[in-house]
């Protein structure tokens, strides 16, 4: 009682460190929504609470995906907005007034401290141990993989889902073992049906769960028990998956969640066969049980080939999405520019996995060893919970989020392990030996007694009550045990000898003294570092604090002041114009139609805000004029939308070949290294409007666009589009020019106006490598893109620059001639005294750059440099910048890279420091 008292009193001290670390951004900068998609799910979640479940499930948004719409209803995960309104509703309705904003804002840290309790529970479940329990649940609180998708303001479907898949794999993990394993099914089933409504990231705890119950089969572990879990739970969980919306039958259509399903039809077959052999009287390893699984399983394996032959040429079969199909590709591209100008799909890297994981990174691997070992079912979900998301976590930096839990749970099965089997010495419980060491040291009449138990049947007399008799086993481990029980038992002779158990009460002490003081040093360690990365992954990159070169601190809100000057200073059914990252931010702070957001459902329609945006001034204003009357552009330097535009241009290119012909990676639309603009970029409507009065010589067309607003610190610029066709707002606003699936319908998109039918027709659809059941795909597309990406083809400036190499006799001015060498043009060395009046601060900019040598993104980190060389003297608060972190990241690339550039490395940080 005491043990377990103390055990309460630690989870109650670790549930709420993994609510107070996840607060930082709302102690600095108040209830604030962060990021991008944060904003739409606000957005949404506000929706709901103002109009009811009707109305939004039938919600047609016409202020997004300008003129398209987007049919909001039909492809949201609502689980969080649910969620957050039934909270809201609840607490005031309690007496505990608060808003829907706030609640908003603390979901993430509530939801993160009940991930933490699910995986305690989950840790327990798999070990048998609570005190494995305990430590993963410490772990779990601070683990900053986890905390990367669950800070207090990043109102994320992350922060929802992880404590639903936890809790479905804690139920299902009980739900194998009696009693209630039915009742636990049931559970499994509702838990599994919330994280289908919370995230698409569902197809991988549905594909979890059958891996489990596959393995379960081949280890020789199918019982009845287990086969009514797995049933119950497939069958009601993929009933609750097809009941939300944006689901629908996917769960038995999609390519990606098949293999469920697979298992679930293979229980079935297996069922049958113990069915048919019972009646039989063959015992479950004899020839005649084996020659009815094989006639069964030909039957069916017969019957589902005729079916797949049928239903294949139809297009029954969804295909593998872009994002799932890069996680088994050999290269680092999945063929789609959309995708790929996503950082967080870049696969992950070792350096990636000691960020985020820390100390636990060393230790999960002895964990994962006992688990490979362990005879407990549950104990292998683990191993194979590990194997599964390390594979793909490797695939695309995203799923590094999915690395938290697990190697929680490990590590604490590791150091479980260590200390239960020190307190196994001084106390009377059975943890690894599963009561082999008392049943070793009992008297023979007493193991008779004991085995009397076993063979007690069940009401119906099938069996014993929790599994099948050795007889009843799809495999017959029976010999295997046999040997194993004759080589150990006189070593488990030995090993409970007195004098060897004075030896290990000795060993335990000194583990027990040796565990105490490590825990200290590295537990002290993890926490130290964990709550130092969590704030670093709190800073929204919405607003950030600043210091001035005087010193003064300062927060920067650029962003939000500009999407409120859009609010309170343009028409209600303004239309704005910006690239489709800022889509939620524009439609949730400023309440106005936007032409494309994260969501990023329609490529063709990204593509032609691409082609708009990378043009010249004048043919990208006939395309614009049609379509907004606003157009907003990040600036400033870092990720601003001058970093982001060559995936504007190959995104574009990738349905308008006309864009880059020839190149798919558009290596002309970009910079020298000198930082000047290559033709094609000086011409494109997007430098033009960044660079405007910025740069000698840039300025807009005043026939065209007018600058209306510039923020505070030059972070957002909003040009009006002059010469706006009112006749094609005028077209696209009438809803008779919408289409409806059916009469009075809900689900109205609408169209194009008619003034841009010839560049729509233009389009060619980006069909992927995936849409083989629709025969599309431009494969010389793809297989020169993907050369191109991995650098397989030289791009065309490098043909260029060969082909001067080898006796060009046409005359270039000596600027071309430098730009065309391979070293390129000398950067300008900035001198000391520069460098030191530079100021430090915290900043976007700082953050990126932190996180790209992190990453050790070199590509990207180029392509900045490249149009801001100055960025490698950027300095953070505490006087440290680049060079700082890329030594101690060991990023030699990065390094060669920023000395490219001729950074500093004669400047102190503020502890006087040196960076070499």
């Amino acid at each position: 009682a005491v043990g377990w008292l103390v055990k309460l009193y630690a989870m109650r001290l670790i549930l709420l460190a993994a609510y107070d670390i996840r607060l930082f951004a709302i102690k600095s900068y108040g209830l604030v929504i962060h990021e991008f998609d944060p904003w739409f799910n606000y957005r949404a979640t506000e929706y709901l609470a103002e109009r009811g479940w009707t109305e939004f499930f039938h919600w047609f948004d016409h202020r997004s995906w300008y003129p398209l719409g987007r049919p909001v209803g039909s492809t949201i995960y609502p689980g969080m907005q649910i969620t957050s309104v039934a909270i809201w509703n609840g607490l005031n309705s309690l007496g505990y007034p608060i808003s829907l904003n706030d609640v908003c804002c603390y979901v993430p840290a509530w939801f993160g401290a009940l991930a933490t309790l699910c995986l305690f529970l989950v840790t327990w479940e798999a070990t048998g141990s609570s005190n494995a329990g305990v430590i993963a649940a410490f772990i779990m609180a601070i683990i900053p993989a986890h905390i990367m998708r669950s800070v207090g303001g990043g109102y994320d479907n992350e922060s929802v889902a992880m404590t639903a898949m936890l809790m479905t794999f804690y139920l299902w993990l009980r739900s194998i073992r009696a009693p209630f394993n039915k009742l636990f099914a049931v559970l499994a089933a509702l838990a599994y049906t919330y994280m289908v409504a919370a995230w698409g990231g569902y197809i991988f705890v549905i594909n979890m769960v059958g891996i489990h119950a596959a393995a379960l089969v081949l280890l020789g572990n199918f019982n009845d028990t287990l086969y009514w879990s797995y049933t119950i739970f497939y069958v009601l969980g993929t009933f609750g998956a097809t009941r939300v919306p944006v689901v629908g039958l996917a769960p038995l259509k999609s390519l990606e969640q098949l293999m469920p399903c697979a298992v679930f039809l293979g229980y079935q077959i297996l069922q049958l066969c113990e069915v048919q052999r019972k009646r039989a009287g063959a015992l479950a390893h004899s020839f005649e049980a084996w020659q009815i699984r094989m006639r069964n399983f030909g039957i069916a394996a017969a019957a589902l080939a005729v079916v797949v032959a049928i239903l294949f040429p139809t297009g029954y079969f969804g295909p593998l999405s872009s994002r799932v199909r890069g996680l088994f590709v050999k290269h680092t591209r999945t063929g789609n520019p959309l995708v790929d100008s996503v950082a967080e799909h870049q696969p992950a890297n070792e350096q990636a996995y000691k960020t985020y994981l820390h100390n636990t990174y060393g230790v999960a691997p002895y964990g994962l060893a006992l688990a490979c070992v362990w005879a407990r079912p549950q104990a292998r979900f683990l191993a194979l919970w590990a194997a599964v998301v390390f594979f793909f976590a490797n695939k695309m930096m995203r799923l590094i989020l999915l690395t938290g839990p697990v190697c929680s749970a490990l590590s604490g099965m590791a150091l479980g392990a260590v200390l239960d089997w020190c307190l196994f010495q001084f106390f009377d419980f059975d943890y690894f030996t599963g009561g082999e060491e008392k049943e070793a040291a009992a008297p023979v009449s007493s193991k008779k007694a004991k085995a009397k138990p076993s063979a007690v049947k069940n009401k119906k007399g099938d069996g014993p009550k929790d599994s099948m008799a050795i007889d009843d086993e799809l495999f017959n481990f029976k010999p295997i045990a046999a040997t194993t029980q004759a080589l150990t038992r006189p070593v488990l002779k030995l090993y409970n000898s007195p004098p060897v158990k004075s030896v290990r009460k000795l060993v335990a002490v000194a583990l027990l003294l040796g565990f105490t003081v490590g825990c200290r040093k590295y537990g002290l360690e993890f926490w130290t570092y964990s709550h130092q990365l969590a704030e670093q992954l709190s800073s929204p990159s919405i607003m950030f604090h600043a210091q001035l070169k005087d010193g003064q601190m300062i927060t920067v809100d650029d962003y939000r002041e500009a999407y409120w000057w859009l609010r309170d200073n343009t028409p209600q059914d303004a239309r704005v114009m910006a690239w489709w990252d800022y889509g939620y931010q524009i439609s949730g702070i400023a309440n106005r139609t936007t032409i494309a957001d994260g969501n990023t459902w329609n490529h063709e329609h990204i593509a032609t805000l691409g082609r708009c945006l990378t043009a010249p001034e004048k043919d990208a204003h006939r395309i614009v004029r049609h379509l907004a009357d606003y157009v907003l552009i990040w600036t400033g330097g870092g990720g601003d939308d001058l970093a982001k535009s060559p995936h504007m241009a190959r995104i574009g290119n990738s349905v308008f070949s006309d864009i880059c012909p020839g190149d798919p990676t558009c290596s002309q639309f970009g910079f020298y290294q000198d930082g000047s603009p290559t033709p094609m970029m000086a011409e494109s409507l997007l430098f033009k409007l960044h660079s405007h009065l910025y740069r000698p010589g840039i300025t807009v067309d005043p026939d065209r666009f007018k600058e209306v607003y510039r923020s505070k610190y030059g972070k957002v610029r909003i040009y009006q589009v002059l010469k706006v066709s009112k006749e094609s707002k005028a077209w696209v606003a009438n809803p008779a020019n919408r289409i409806c699936d059916a009469p009075g319908s809900w689900y109205c998109v609408g169209q194009y106006p008619p003034a841009l039918h010839k560049l729509i027709s233009r389009r060619k659809n980006f069909a992927q490598l995936e849409d083989f059941n629709s025969g599309g795909g431009n494969t010389e597309y793809q297989r020169e893109y993907m050369a191109r990406m991995n650098g397989e083809i030289p791009s065309s400036k490098t043909d260029s620059r060969k082909k001067g190499e080898q006796g060009s006799t046409k005359k270039k001015s000596s600027k071309s001639q430098a730009q065309d060498t391979e070293e390129g043009p000398k950067i300008k060395r900035r001198s000391k005294k520069w460098a030191q009046e530079r100021p430090w601060r915290n900043t976007e900019e700082t953050s990126l750059m932190f996180e790209l040598i992190a990453k050790n993104d070199v590509k990207t980190l180029s392509q900045w440099l490249s149009t801001n060389p100055d960025a490698v003297h950027i300095r953070s608060e505490d006087g440290r910048g680049p060079v700082w972190w890329a030594r101690e990241y060991q990023r030699t690339q990065v390094l060669d890279l920023l000395k490219h550039y001729k950074v500093r490395t004669d400047l102190a940080d503020a502890g006087g420091k040196l960076p070499v």
